[in-house]
Order: C-alpha cells, then sequence, then structure tokens
C-alpha cells in the first residue's frame, strides 16, 4: 500500500486528531514501536483515515501523534475496533497517559 502524505491546510475538510503520549526514556523506544505497529498493521487501514505522523521529543518523554480522518465517527470507530482496544491497553503500560484531542485547521502559516 502506497505511504499517504500529510497536508496541513485550511482548506482541509476532516478531523485532525493530536495525541500526546507521557513517558520515560526507558519506554520511549518500545512505545514508539507499538505506535508504528498500530498504524502498519490496523489503523492505516481504517475507513476514514487519511494520513499520520509521529513525533518524539529529544527528552524522549513524549511522544506526539498527529492524524488526519475524514470524520470524526471515523477515529472513534477505530478507537472501539478489538484490536485497537486490546493494543492501547499495552501502550497503557508503557507510558505515564495519553490524551487524543480533535481539532480543525484554522489557519497555516
Amino acid at each position: 500500500m502506497p505511504q499517504k502524505t500529510l497536508q496541513i491546510s485550511s482548506q482541509t475538510k476532516g478531523q485532525t486528531v493530536i495525541t500526546t503520549f507521557e513517558m520515560t526514556p526507558a519506554t520511549a523506544h518500545d512505545l514508539m514501536e507499538l505506535l508504528q505497529a498500530a498504524y502498519d498493521q490496523v489503523i492505516r487501514h481504517q475507513p476514514g483515515f487519511i494520513a499520520a505522523s509521529l513525533h518524539m521529543n529529544d527528552a524522549m518523554t513524549r511522544i506526539c501523534n498527529y492524524s488526519q480522518w475524514a470524520r470524526r465517527e471515523d477515529y472513534q470507530a477505530m478507537l472501539r475496533t478489538m484490536d485497537m482496544r486490546e493494543r492501547n491497553q499495552v501502550i497503557n503500560t508503557l507510558c505515564k497517559g495519553f490524551e487524543p484531542v480533535m481539532y480543525e485547521v484554522v489557519g497555516v502559516v
């Protein structure tokens, strides 16, 4: 499957989700591997998925995930799949917590 490209534009229709994960440097790479596997094996194949990116800070204490979805309901349906529920339980063991927040792009500089 070809890789999709993120395009950030105020003209973008759909839902942007930014999720931050807080962890320790000891679990940072394991958590990143789990997130990448979730995207490769499950998330990117879900209806409404457009594209995503994963970012880790220099201190390896935070990961930021930026994803784009056709609709809010598509993102919510992905979270409700049994596969993602099971993956999120494991992800929770490697981080102090994570918080997905939905946004709309209102400006690009």
